[in-house]
């Protein structure tokens, strides 16, 4: 069942840090997404903050705004932001302690957990809420090993990797889905982060928060489930930060672990530095290399699905042609393409 939610952003909407918000605006099936509390954006339409968003949406400059001109009752207050080290926002607090005093459930899906927070604690029982917090880890006895039943999954199996951190993976994997299953192929996707559980993706476990000893069991385990439940011809895996990110390095365990054998490569190609990492000079290696090491753990990139930031359209599409024509891989705009010529090279593979 959908639930009315309101997310939260505190002035960091029009930022990478809230790409939380910005992937429950394009879709999610777990909540109907009311309004958008941002004062430093607020008065605007989504639309003019989250390029290609899909439908219009307010944003208000105050929870007590909000509630007061919505037009159906709010249940649930939504943390909208991942930023660097996962910590809340200095001052959000304050907007979840006038959430739950409005009796709205909190999720939150950032590393400090608010179940850990006294006063959230109180009010949350005194106004009859609850808390969600989506990275706290799983007890050790729900955790997996992996035992190789990867190897009897007949299921295609498409992992979507990026070059690095915050470039569009999930969003790019739910267009992915969305549009094999108007192609009538049967697909699912396994999620990986907070985000995704919020957009009520059914299979998949929270990356970063799984201990390091049980990664590869818990991918393997998360498929596993997906084919004995769905049966579903194609699925999707969404990918976490990338293969040489110095700052959280990820991506072979869908490359050896879950047996994926076929890649799109997520990349931002007006992006030098990796993501937080600027002031070290940290630079991106090529294009050329990430695929030339996707092809040493033995899997083919068979697509790349293209980031625009700071790129007119124009200059991404220069990319677009230029990637297609040198590289001889099939090169799309996500936000803007639609996956025909990708679906239909997976086609003869099903």
């Amino acid at each position: 069942m959908s639930h009315n939610a309101i997310i939260i952003t505190h002035g960091l909407l029009n930022t990478d840090e809230a790409k939380t918000a910005h992937g429950l605006v394009r879709d999610t099936s777990r909540y109907r997404i009311s309004g958008i509390i941002d004062h430093v954006s607020a008065g605007c339409d989504v639309r003019e903050i989250i390029s290609q968003a899909p439908r219009s949406l307010p944003i208000y400059a105050s929870l007590t705004e909000c509630l007061n001109e919505v037009s159906e009752p709010v249940t649930h207050c939504l943390v909208g932001v991942a930023g660097h080290g996962g910590k809340i926002p200095p001052g959000m607090l304050d907007t979840i302690y006038d959430a739950l005093k409005n009796k709205l459930h909190i999720v939150n899906g950032l590393h400090e957990y608010l179940s850990d927070i006294p006063e959230v604690v109180r009010l949350a029982e005194e106004n009859g809420v609850s808390i969600t917090d989506i990275r706290k880890p799983k007890p050790k006895e729900q955790l997996h090993f992996w035992e190789g039943d990867i190897f009897d999954i007949p299921s295609l199996k498409v992992a979507v990797l990026g070059t690095d951190c915050n470039l569009g993976k999930r969003t790019t994997t739910r267009l992915f889905l969305h549009a094999l299953r108007k192609a009538d192929i049967s697909a699912e996707m396994i999620y990986t982060g907070q985000t995704g559980w919020m957009q009520d993706n059914r299979f998949g476990f929270i990356f970063d928060s799984t201990l390091n000893d049980f990664i590869s069991g818990e991918i393997e385990a998360a498929i596993v489930q997906c084919y004995r439940e769905a049966h579903p011809q194609v699925i999707l895996l969404e990918g976490q930060s990338s293969l040489r990110n110095p700052g959280g390095p990820g991506g072979s365990e869908f490359l050896v672990s879950a047996e994926a054998k076929h890649v799109v490569l997520q990349h931002a190609p007006a992006r030098k530095y990796f993501g937080g990492y600027e002031h070290l000079n940290a630079e991106i290696p090529s294009l050329e290399s990430e695929i030339e090491l996707i092809r040493m753990y033995g899997s083919e990139v068979i697509g790349l699905t293209l980031n625009t930031e700071n790129l007119s359209l124009e200059e991404a599409r220069q990319y677009q042609h230029r990637y297609q024509q040198e590289l001889g891989i099939t090169t799309l705009l996500p936000l803007y393409d639609d996956f025909a010529e990708l679906i239909n090279m997976l086609r003869p593979l099903l």
